[in-house]
């Protein structure tokens, strides 16, 4: 699946953010392995520094764990940590701005809620 990097953040930074919604999604659960720095490098064309530094900070940050000889795992928690960091987020970063323009365009949650998006087909 060919993908498309933004010019105006690091790749390090979009493939760290790749990883943390996979985790979030669920596709790499707790314990699951990390595809290895070769193959991710060969797979989206990029420097194996790149991936590195992208791998680096999801251990710096308490989500993978390097394994000796084994590679990259999620580690236990981590799913429970991200949504607990990223629901911080958004309700510090994000929903201020939303909020502010649901009021300015009068929208209320019965409104959004009749006109809520659709599942994409699996």
């Amino acid at each position: 699946m060919p993908i498309t990097w933004n010019d105006s953040v690091p790749i390090y930074r979009q493939l760290r953010e790749r990883v943390v919604a996979m985790i979030l999604d669920g596709a790499l659960a707790e314990g699951d392995p990390l595809p290895s720095v070769r193959q991710v490098a060969a797979d989206y064309q990029i420097n194996p520094l790149t991936v590195s530094k992208a791998y680096q900070e999801l251990v710096d940050d308490q989500l993978v764990e390097k394994r000796r000889g084994l590679g990259m795992f999620v580690i236990e928690g981590a799913r429970e940590a991200l949504l607990r960091s990223e629901r911080e987020r958004f309700l510090r970063e994000e929903w201020p701005t939303l909020f502010a323009r649901l009021q300015r365009l009068g929208l209320d949650l019965p409104t959004l809620l009749r006109h809520q998006p659709k599942e994409p087909d699996a």
